[in-house]
């Protein structure tokens, strides 16, 4: 009677360690699904400016950032001579790209001389105060964006 008892619990023993196993997914599903959780098109934070670092909404955080850019960059343009070699031009498109090392890069989005535009602001932006890159995941990330700058206030 003692043996078949051991032999019963014994048995039951083996057979719930089956209930104990998972399947556990592989590396590569796992990955794929994460991955399609991500939206790529928005950043966990936006770029900031120093000035903006303690602001903690984030919808006020990039207000912050969209003003601060736009105020100093119209500051840089209003001595410059974007305004004497095109008298007639009252705002630019500006691509503005934030790598993920600070570095910002500017472009003009208007067709009429973009490149000359864009080496006048090349060669007057060098010291362009630093800006913070976007955050995504933790980890710092490339952001681009076009900011409608006015030259002429009417």
């Amino acid at each position: 009677m003692k043996n078949s008892v051991l032999s019963l619990i014994f048995v039951l023993l083996f057979q719930s360690c089956q209930y104990f196993e998972k399947n556990v997914p592989a590396k590569e599903t796992l990955v794929k699904e994460e991955l399609n959780k991500i939206n790529w098109d928005q950043v966990d934070e936006f770029p900031s400016a120093t000035q903006c670092d303690s602001i903690v909404d984030k919808e006020e955080r990039k207000n912050c950032f969209f003003n601060f850019l736009t105020q100093t960059i119209q500051q840089k343009l209003a001595i410059d001579s974007i305004k004497k070699l095109y008298p007639k031009t009252d705002s630019l498109s500006l691509k503005i790209t934030v790598l993920p090392d600070s570095k910002l890069v500017f472009e003009s989005q208007d067709t009429l001389n973009a490149t000359k535009i864009d080496s006048l602001m090349q060669l007057h932006f060098n010291d362009f105060p630093t800006v913070e890159p976007a955050i995504k995941r933790g980890i710092k990330v490339k952001s681009q964006f076009i900011l409608p700058v006015v030259l002429k206030n009417k």
